[in-house]
């Protein structure tokens, strides 16, 4: 299997992404790798690390993109890092299955 930045827990899915606060706008750009062989989605928001506020933006972005409500997703790692593990809360396999196939379809 290839690398992906999903990870299926008994908690749902954990999903690995590098964030780029105070971008030109807020999207999701696609996989990208990581130095230590990892891969991550990328995301941008316009938003400000201040305060949580690129964090907010981001669970925003990702529940608007992948239309599953903000209230099962939450930062679980990387907080103030631009390193983070969102879980969404949930039946992992359909979670994933939903998420490689949007991601299939990115440019």
């Amino acid at each position: 299997m290839t690398a992906s930045p999903f990870t299926e827990t008994a908690e749902g899915l954990r999903v690995a992404i590098r964030l780029t606060p105070k971008a030109s706008r807020d999207r999701v750009m696609g996989p990208a790798a990581e130095a230590d062989g990892g891969v991550v989605l990328k995301a941008t928001v316009t938003t400000v690390p201040e305060d949580g506020k690129a964090n907010a933006a981001l669970i925003r972005l990702l529940s608007k993109e992948w239309r599953i409500p903000k209230t099962r997703m939450g930062i679980i790692l990387g907080a103030t890092d631009r390193r983070k593990v969102v879980l969404i809360s949930g039946d992992a396999a359909p979670l994933r299955l939903c998420l490689e196939q949007w991601m299939a379809k990115l440019p």
